[in-house]
């Protein structure tokens, strides 16, 4: 079972640091956009340097070549996970991935937002079928484009792995513990329903980065990830 990935939506190196201090093994933590527009790629290299790591949370969106070039540069870190929008269409898919020849960072692509809804879509998009018609869409032509995932909401999870197969990855922001608010995002899940429901891994932000001992959330949120209670 993969590790819980944590959000780390901080503005600074100093919080990064301080928040890392109080954990004692190496960690799966997402960087993204607010972070590294703050801190840019040193910080990435810092956190790699402990040890840790990185799903660089870019989603890249722009004409093929520019995100091509854009992906030579950040294969380069190191990071383990980066993602563009499959938004961007299989071509702009397919050089991202080319972008990223030789090196060992998985590319995942965003589907819809788990803050968007389906009447937003329909409202915001332009997109009349389903919300999960949508994303398997988007999923299809992920897999076609080469890549290894996508990001997903735990309600399409199942159905991406039966459509893409069990070894296409299927990361899942959204996820709360039961009792923690869901702030601004619309479709969300526990750890243990996003095992329930194919994840293959999962990201939490607030419930850990804002608990009162952050330590102590991660352990009993990778717990229930892992199935133990």
């Amino acid at each position: 079972m993969n590790k819980p990935i944590i959000a780390l939506d901080f503005a600074s190196k100093q919080q990064v640091e301080a928040f890392l201090a109080q954990f004692s093994e190496p960690l799966f933590v997402k960087v993204g956009m607010e972070l590294y527009f703050q801190e840019g790629p040193e910080l990435v290299r810092f956190i790699k340097s402990q040890g840790h790591s990185i799903f660089l949370d870019l989603k890249l969106h722009d004409i093929p070549n520019t995100v091509e070039s854009a992906m030579k540069g950040l294969a380069n870190l190191g990071v383990d996970l980066v993602n563009v929008h499959a938004a961007g269409g299989l071509e702009m898919m397919k050089a991202a991935k080319r972008g990223l020849a030789g090196s060992e960072t998985k590319l995942i692509a965003v589907t819809q937002l788990t803050s968007t809804s389906e009447s937003q879509m329909h409202e915001d998009q332009l997109v009349y079928v389903s919300l999960e018609e949508s994303v398997l869409h988007y999923a299809k032509r992920a897999m076609q484009a080469g890549l290894d995932g996508v990001v997903c909401s735990v309600l399409e999870a199942e159905a991406i792995g039966e459509a893409c197969g069990q070894n296409f990855l299927r990361v899942t922001p959204g996820i709360r513990p039961a009792t923690v608010s869901v702030d601004d995002q619309k479709r969300v899940a526990t750890p243990a329903q996003a095992r329930a429901k194919g994840s293959t891994h999962i990201v939490v932000g607030r419930a850990i980065t804002k608990a009162e001992n952050p330590a102590d959330s991660y352990a009993q949120i990778r717990e229930e990830w892992s199935g133990k209670f």
